[in-house]
């Protein structure tokens, strides 16, 4: 069974195309500028919007046979815009096991599959799924092992999954979250060049800071730790922009 959080269709920023996006339950990190906190605990979570007084309950387990049909609705659009399913979360990988026969199933019936996956884990999970899909977001977010710590990672581990995706001939589509005062500096930039550049990445996708996640905490009735972080000014992205550029070519999401 799958434990899955929202299903959101026709969306354009996790991955080539128009894209199915699955959201699923449960995390190992806790980035505190999360933009989907609903997902970092594997129950089912209840949110309570003041301004329209309604309630959402998010969290709940599928079979792959009824999930299918719903994701399976789009493939018009898929094909025409060489799109397709995109597992997120969460941690999608977390769920490697149950995982592997919907990437089959939709990789069988003509549907590219792509994770989105901060990649702690082990790479015997990524082994399960690499047969059948077309690739991972694979979102770095340090070069800090100290700071990766703190938010519940292992950079060691991240940085020798990388080195075997590739040596595994998968497609491994690199993006860094902007987040100001954790890894927006110079001299953070640069690291986390560095560390790519030896992984001989060539192209990196930057994922600007947003609030956007922020009525979520609120309607959960949590405390948002970065409810009063400003967003990157355009000047500071261009100027981490172009740190990035000299060393890799670059796209930044909107």
């Amino acid at each position: 069974m799958l434990n899955v959080s929202k299903i959101q269709h026709f969306s354009t920023g996790d991955g080539e195309g128009i894209r199915t996006t699955v959201f699923f339950k449960g995390c190992n990190l806790h980035c505190p500028w999360c933009h989907n906190p609903e997902n970092l605990s594997n129950a089912p979570v209840r949110l309570h919007y003041r301004a329209t007084d309604t309630d959402e309950i998010l969290g709940r387990t599928v079979s792959v046979e009824e999930i299918l049909p719903e994701l399976l609705e789009d493939k018009a659009f898929f094909d025409e815009s060489h799109g397709g399913v995109t597992f997120s979360g969460g941690e999608a990988m977390l769920q490697a096991n149950a995982l592997v026969p919907l990437a089959r199933a939709l990789r069988d019936r003509g549907v590219s599959v792509l994770v989105d996956t901060a990649g702690c884990v082990p790479y015997a999970l990524f082994e399960q799924l690499n047969p059948f899909i077309a690739g991972y977001l694979f979102d770095f977010k340090t070069a800090d092992e100290h700071q990766y710590r703190e938010i519940g990672g292992d950079l060691s581990r991240i940085l020798e999954n990388l080195h075997r995706l590739q040596a595994d001939r998968i497609p491994i589509f690199i993006r860094i979250p902007l987040i100001p005062g954790f890894n927006t500096s110079p001299q953070a930039t640069r690291a986390i060049c560095e560390r790519l550049q030896a992984l001989e990445i060539k192209h990196v996708d930057l994922l600007p800071f947003h609030r956007l996640g922020s009525a979520k905490y609120e309607a959960m009735g949590l405390e948002y730790a970065y409810r009063t972080q400003q967003p990157l000014t355009q000047e500071e992205l261009d100027e981490i922009k172009a740190i990035y550029q000299a060393y890799f070519s670059v796209t930044v999401e909107r």
